[in-house]
């Protein structure tokens, strides 16, 4: 049986935290920023969760379960 393989663009976009939820970054917040609030960027500055729903399907890509 071959080893699993972790998605690549996954592994670079999702982290796990110490209680094992995943950890994901905000999108929008790359380029053109000059017509968003200052409110709205500071905002997508900080990292959230992934959707309880779609932790299943990221951990598979993660090979974790």
């Amino acid at each position: 049986m071959p080893k699993m393989k972790t998605n690549s663009s996954a592994k670079k976009r999702f982290k796990l935290t110490g209680s094992g939820k995943v950890k994901r970054k905000h999108a929008f917040k790359s380029h053109i920023l000059t017509k968003k609030s200052k409110k709205r960027k500071r905002a997508l500055t900080h990292s959230g969760l992934v959707h309880k729903s779609d932790e299943a399907n990221i951990k598979r890509l993660l090979t974790l379960k």
